[in-house]
């Protein structure tokens, strides 16, 4: 009988670790670098492919992920932080089905959490853990408490630069400080806004040996997209760019970029993910 319930109780144990909803974290060292359009659309093309998507926009007090994925920025997570809300009940359907949970914008409150708030806002993660199948989150720039208390509580590290000298520059410091807290999870690099992909390619491979060199810590490639001004356009009709514009170039590398991350070791191999999203974009 001991041995009976020893085995019922490892099983529900694994069913529950099944269950568990992995987090994908989207930094950047700068801002003005596209993150959130990234992590925006990036959560589309997951929901496209049949997943359960939570996105949580974790850029405290500076937050505008509401005005990418055009939902109501009233019920936000500066409602968690004053104990009013539970992020049960501030989530919104957005595009795609995808559930949203606004940060709030000019908050200051919202940028400047305590150690206690940002403990109580990142163990709530835990109780949508069970609606979904993955949750991205939209973090702050830089290297502040929030920002990287939001990375360490993630299984997948994008960190999202440009082919400018500083976001190069900045980019690696995200890294740098995750890599010295012994960061578990995966890191990954995006270079975003480039003007070819060798270049973002070129980009991407000197990164990954500094890192390797001086921090002796592994940097994948997550990819790379390239500049275009239809996200520019979609940004102001307050759509996102995968589903504004479903045959362009950029689109194309959102749904590969993602398929690739789908089937990596931190998200688990997912059959057919990249046939799925290409029938439902295209």
């Amino acid at each position: 009988m001991k041995t009976k319930d020893g085995t019922t109780r490892l099983q529900a144990l694994m069913a529950d670790q099944s269950r568990r909803a992995e987090v994908l974290a989207v930094s950047s060292g700068k801002g003005g670098v596209g993150k959130t359009n990234i992590a925006a659309n990036l959560a589309i093309c997951l929901a496209a492919a049949g997943k359960r998507v939570v996105l949580m926009d974790a850029d405290l007090g500076l937050g505008n992920l509401d005005v990418i994925m055009n939902v109501s920025g009233r019920q936000n997570l500066s409602h968690v932080v004053s104990g009013h809300r539970t992020l049960d009940e501030i989530l919104q359907v957005g595009p795609a089905g995808v559930e949203v949970l606004c940060g709030g914008s000019g908050m200051e409150e919202l940028a400047n959490l305590s150690r206690f708030q940002r403990t109580r806002l990142i163990n709530e993660m835990a109780t949508l853990q069970e609606r979904a199948d993955v949750i991205v989150i939209d973090t702050g720039a830089g290297i502040g408490a929030s920002v990287l208390a939001f990375c360490q509580a993630a299984d997948h590290t994008l960190v999202v630069t440009t082919p400018e000298p500083t976001a190069m520059t900045d980019a690696y410091a995200v890294i740098k400080v995750l890599a010295g807290r012994r960061y578990p999870g995966r890191l990954s690099l995006i270079v975003n806004m480039a003007e070819s992909i060798s270049e973002g390619k070129k980009i991407q491979q000197q990164m990954a040996e500094v890192v390797r060199r001086f921090l002796d810590t592994p940097l994948y490639d997550a990819g790379v997209l390239c500049r275009d001004d239809r996200l520019v356009a979609a940004v102001r009709n307050r759509e996102p760019v995968v589903l504004a514009y479903p045959h362009a170039r950029i689109t194309a590398a959102l749904v590969a970029m993602t398929a690739r991350l789908a089937q990596g070791p931190a998200a688990g191999k997912t059959d057919n993910f990249f046939q799925k999203v290409v029938n439902w974009f295209f």
